[in-house]
């Protein structure tokens, strides 16, 4: 016996293979998963979640213009320093410092203006205003690393809420419950994880990159100390 495709006729097997394209259509949802929907399904835990990535955007852009601004170098700055030194011109080098705006440049002042006493007291006067100039550079840093760790522990919440949520309305719903009840508030639960991890993952590399860049500042700020330090001592 031939099988049973082979009995039909082409044009039957056309319509056949019509109708089950347009059943599979009509089955298939109309529309694709996208984050809007997955952030508006979230629950309320999506507020804050979205609160903290405005506050983390902000601090990395308002520290790296800081930070950005620090690293810019002043040619000839040391040049005129020594210049001056040499040529017993105290005020003179005073006032190049406070017209260059670097972090270096205040340290440099701090320690100009302490001429004249020992090396050592010196030294620790331009330590003091460079952790002043540090710690100014790193405002905004705590809290973005609280952020990177925040984030998906409050995503992880908004899952552990919405999963008991969704077993709750299980039991309530009794002998009518059906998976369709649970994969809904399943998939509304493990939305508030993705958005969570995402914005510890942006506030992570972010702090990290912040990191990365003062360091570069913090050398720059140690390698004119030592500059200074031997310019006097000669």
């Amino acid at each position: 016996m031939l099988p049973f495709l082979q009995l039909m006729m082409p044009g039957e097997q056309d319509t056949t293979a019509v109708a089950a394209a347009e059943a599979a259509a009509d089955s298939a949802p109309a529309d694709g998963l996208n984050f809007l929907d997955m952030a508006l399904n979230g629950g309320w835990l999506m507020i804050p979640l979205l609160l903290l990535s405005l506050i983390a955007v902000y601090i990395f852009i308002e520290r790296y213009i800081v930070i950005h601004r620090a690293r810019k170098d002043a040619p000839y700055f040391m040049d005129r320093i020594r210049e001056y030194l040499a040529d017993g011109k105290i005020e003179a080098a005073v006032r190049v410092c406070q017209q260059t705006k670097a972090p270096y440049a205040a340290m440099i002042e701090k320690g100009i203006g302490r001429l004249g006493k020992p090396t050592a007291d010196i030294q620790a006067a331009i330590e003091n205003v460079g952790n002043l100039q540090v710690a100014n550079m790193e405002k905004g840093f705590t809290m973005l690393a609280t952020i990177s760790s925040g984030a998906p522990m409050i995503g992880f919440l908004g899952t552990v809420t919405g999963m008991i949520r969704a077993f709750y309305d299980m039991s309530q719903a009794g002998s009518s419950a059906d998976i369709t009840l649970l994969s809904a508030g399943i998939y509304q639960a493990l939305t508030t994880t993705v958005a969570g991890l995402i914005v510890g993952i942006i506030a992570m590399f972010a702090y990290n990159y912040l990191v990365s860049e003062l360091d570069k500042v913090v050398n720059e700020m140690e390698a004119k100390t030592m500059e200074f330090m031997d310019l006097i001592q000669k």
